[in-house]
């Protein structure tokens, strides 16, 4: 074959990179993936139509075979370098946003390529607005269905979730005027309405109102009577499914001003039952303050918690994750295991909720989600799951 055969055949490849760096550029730096620390190929579907219009635009004048052959080299070429980015930097596959987005990418190319074959009879003063409109449309039409795709179903019955806590969780805002705060009615912090959305929860004062059949989570409460702390302890032994976040030094913004009594304690008030179970909790390590990401449980869940503690002594039966920053421990032979989480700050919404309101399935960490599990929380599971870096 002679140079010039090599070079025309070369040049669909070429054409190709036009389409695939661009997509990648986009989903990284627009599409959120830097900033949340994921690598689901799904992130950038609603980015991919200013890579297809550009190559759609350079083929234009080709012969149709050149432009197919360019086209499905560019959709090769990006599924190809995102199940290379989901296996070195997600470490697992993600087959269901691979196969989504590369859905997504053979209909993004056809529509440019009809979409730019249609408007060169146009005047060309009308035809960057038609570009630009359809890039519009496509990225509205893309953050949609990311929406629709990482939403869990709602669950025919939800069950049962008590939370005893020290956090403020109920009536944000309104400070120390408490007819200002019940002129406004409740206010709960994201955590509280994201799991009100998942079980049937009741904030309780005492281990003696939760009922035998409900779940339980336990988040850096007060200091609990003797009698509690001995129902805790039947509870881990022989109860339902229980979750307990002891933080050795909390960062929770206090509503109060600095000494009020209704703050939340600073370091956990668990330490006498955490002895008792041959636990110790030691304060975070000041060479590893601020966030840090914790992948546990099925699927790559991700933690992201804030100046966790870390549990220096465990017990026979209990098992270690993210450097001892959460355990997993069963204390008699009973049905279920009780999770300890030395971060209370992993409630906060500047931990797992989105940064943009209107589109929750950007969340920064799994930890709500996390919770629901372990909590048995019942819920359709959505069609996508975060594809995480780490």
């Amino acid at each position: 074959m002679t140079r010039a055969g090599l070079a025309a055949s070369a040049r669909p490849l070429r054409l190709a990179f036009a389409y695939v760096v661009p997509a990648l550029l986009l989903a990284w730096f627009a599409g959120g993936q830097m900033a949340l620390g994921r690598i689901d190929a799904a992130l950038a579907v609603p980015l991919l139509m200013p890579g297809a219009l550009l190559l759609a635009r350079l083929v234009r004048d080709d012969a149709p075979r050149v432009r197919w052959t360019a086209f499905a080299f560019a959709a090769g070429g990006l599924l190809l370098a995102q199940l290379l980015l989901h296996l070195f930097l997600g470490h697992r596959l993600g087959a269901g946003v691979v196969l989504f987005a590369s859905v997504a990418s053979c209909l993004a190319l056809s529509i440019a390529g009809l979409a730019v074959a249609a408007l060169l009879r146009w005047r060309r003063l009308l035809r960057w607005p038609a570009l630009l409109l359809i890039a519009i449309l496509w990225y509205a039409a893309g953050q949609g269905l990311l929406g629709l795709s990482y939403a869990a179903g709602a669950a025919d019955r939800k069950p049962g979730l008590a939370i005893l806590t020290g956090l403020p969780l109920r009536w944000q805002g309104g400070g120390d005027d408490l007819a200002a705060m019940l002129a406004a009615g409740p206010s709960d912090a994201p955590a509280l309405a994201a799991l009100e959305g998942r079980f049937a929860v009741r904030l309780v004062d005492s281990l003696a109102d939760v009922h035998p059949d409900e779940a339980l989570l336990v988040a850096h409460p007060r200091a609990l009577a003797p009698a509690d702390l001995v129902r805790l302890d039947e509870r881990a032994r022989h109860g339902g499914p229980t979750v307990i976040l002891a933080d050795a030094l909390s960062t929770w913004p206090p509503p109060h001003p600095l000494g009020d009594p209704r703050n939340p304690p600073v370091t956990s008030l668990l330490t006498p039952l955490l002895d008792h179970w041959g636990i110790t909790l030691a304060a975070p390590d000041p060479g590893r303050e601020g966030e840090a990401p914790l992948f546990t449980g099925p699927g790559g869940r991700k933690l992201l918690l804030h100046s966790a503690g870390r549990f220096t002594r465990l017990p026979d039966g209990c098992s270690a994750y993210g450097d001892g920053r959460a355990a997993r421990c069963r204390f008699s032979s009973g049905p279920h295991m009780v999770w300890l989480v030395g971060d209370a700050d992993m409630l906060h919404d500047s931990l797992w909720r989105s940064p943009v309101a209107a589109a929750p399935w950007l969340r920064r960490s799994d930890n709500i989600v996390w919770l629901a599990d372990v909590l048995g929380g019942r819920e359709a599971a959505p069609l996508l799951q975060p594809v995480w870096i780490g």
